[in-house]
């Protein structure tokens, strides 16, 4: 990051979960000043530590004019949120002024829409930022992340999830799979992460699955051509404590294309839970 950005103050778009608190940190650790905007029923109401607005998805005209009122120019997009159906938006007048633009957004996947997101806020004046810019040391490094390191198996398994998520990118599903002994059990599409394994976990619980002992690997990876500013897969300690459920073997993570939100936490838990983490290379 070049000292000409550090001085420049930060728009984060705060869906779900802790990551987008803990980019406003490592911002603000950069020597930029976080300004974070919640998106009602996606983000945590721990925002308010930081200077702040509330808005709902739909209201795109408080969202900018809260932006320029601050002559914020950088805008980052961080953490889950929910989709919601077009009709279920409460929109302002900003978003009835753009109404062709907004639906023409939803008519596809989460890609898609984000994307669509993303060249509003640009046709704006603002300029889009991945969370890669403003704190790389968040991103999956190549190798073992922790003291585990896979098995031939695991790593087996891991390309064989790589190039499944490579080859469904056209169709903008999910950005993760469960492979097991070359077989794949599960692919992420509108559930997400969580629910995904989850869906392995019952599956083994049932024994429609029936493997001795653990066996698997999650693989997480950017989309094929997915720009990386916008929605870059993260995992954390609850993505650990899920595989864990599921009883695999492995999490793997396409170096540099994956962020990791509190890297000690996860370490701990994939400790805890004999799962190996590893970067490999995308």
């Amino acid at each position: 990051m070049s000292g000409q950005g550090t001085s420049r103050p930060l728009a984060i778009i705060c869906g779900g979960g802790a990551f987008p608190l803990e980019v406003a940190r490592a911002a603000e650790a950069g020597g930029r000043a976080p300004f974070l905007v919640g998106i009602v029923g996606s983000c945590d109401g721990a925002i308010e530590a930081f200077p702040h607005v509330w808005a709902h998805l739909g209201q795109i005209g408080k969202i900018l004019g809260a932006l320029k009122d601050r002559r914020i120019a950088d805008v980052a997009m961080v953490g889950a949120m929910t989709r919601p159906e077009l009709a279920d938006l409460r929109i302002d007048w900003g978003a009835v002024k753009r109404a062709p633009e907004l639906a023409q957004m939803f008519r596809g996947g989460d890609n898609h829409l984000l994307v669509g997101v993303a060249q509003m806020f640009e046709r704006e004046g603002f300029r889009i930022v991945g969370v890669h810019e403003i704190a790389p040391q968040l991103l999956a490094p190549l190798g073992p992340i922790g003291g585990r390191a896979p098995s031939g198996d695991v790593e087996a398994d891991a390309r064989v999830g790589a190039a499944l998520l490579t080859a469904l990118s056209p169709f903008d599903v999910g950005q993760g799979v469960v492979v097991a002994n070359a077989r794949v059990i599960a692919v992420e599409a509108a559930e997400g992460t969580d629910a995904m394994l989850a869906r392995v976990a019952d599956l083994r619980a049932s024994r429609r699955l029936r493997f001795k002992g653990p066996a698997g690997v999650f693989v997480k990876a950017l989309k094929r051509d997915q720009d990386s500013r916008l929605d870059m897969p993260t995992v954390g300690a609850k993505t650990i404590e899920a595989a864990k459920r599921a009883q695999l073997q492995g999490v793997a993570l396409a170096a540099g294309q994956v962020l990791i939100a509190d890297r000690q936490a996860l370490v701990r838990a994939a400790e805890e839970a004999g799962v190996a983490v590893f970067g490999f290379a995308p």
